[in-house]
């Protein structure tokens, strides 16, 4: 437990979390849809079950991912670089989040809606499967970032725990203010971008001080923070001309 008495464990605490929840917010989304085809007594249920199954299949990915990091007897050499399990975990994982979250920031900004019907059918407990399977495909990009991102594996459990339960308390209202603040998800696809680079990038033996990557991620969400808090001022602005037209 010598991570506590770390301040760069605790700043990788604290952003991994955010960066959680917002990476969540399709999970949200994607539960409230089949969660709504259940009867409305089983709804509430439905939703705490599969965030809770969300948390645990975020875990034990994890857990995976953390044992692969260990091993790093080299597998073979790529360009008189030796390329280790852990290695080559870095390297895809990098590879994967700059795939998804350029696939995401191109279909934010081509406007492309993704479909809502998805094929869940059954009874309770087949959704609930249905919904634990499925999730497996949203986890990876966060479970990759929080590998990315903490040099230890409790703060990487502590964060997905602790988001999850967050998600089951505001999902609506976090939705919600995603939904009207687009660029918060923007924000976060980038960083993604980030995190990927970096991953690459160790895999290949150059380390990036994660110290950096905080940094210019907390520099960014206070801009972005600035930027809502003007848009907010100067439609109230905008509004009163109006009126006085």
């Amino acid at each position: 437990m010598e991570w506590l008495s770390d301040p760069q464990a605790w700043i990788a605490l604290a952003t991994l979390t955010a960066l959680e929840i917002v990476l969540g917010i399709d999970n949200i989304i994607f539960l409230s849809i089949v969660v709504g085809r259940l009867p409305a007594e089983q709804r509430q249920l439905g939703r705490m079950l599969g965030l809770a199954g969300a948390m645990i299949t975020r875990i034990v990915l994890l857990m995976s991912l953390a044992w692969i990091m260990r091993l790093t007897q080299p597998l073979f050499t790529v360009l008189a670089q030796e390329i280790s399990g852990r290695d080559l975990i870095l390297v895809i994982g990098g590879l994967f989040l700059l795939f998804k979250s350029t696939q995401e920031i191109h279909g934010a900004l081509e406007g492309k809606e993704e479909s809502s019907e998805t094929a869940i059918s059954g009874g309770f407990i087949t959704v609930i499967i249905q919904i634990a399977i499925i999730d497996i495909v949203f986890s990876l990009d966060s479970v990759i970032t929080a590998v990315g991102m903490a040099e230890h594996v409790e703060v990487m459990v502590i964060a997905i725990i602790i988001a999850v339960i967050v998600m089951m308390i505001f999902a609506k209202t976090i939705g919600e203010f995603v939904d009207t603040h687009p660029t918060i998800k923007m924000l976060a696809l980038s960083f993604l971008i980030l995190v990927g680079i970096s991953l690459i990038a160790e895999g290949f033996g150059s380390h990036i001080p994660k110290g950096y990557i905080y940094f210019a991620m907390a520099f960014s969400v206070i801009v972005e923070m600035l930027n809502i808090n003007l848009r907010k001022k100067t439609k109230v602005v905008r509004l009163h001309k109006q009126l006085k037209e």
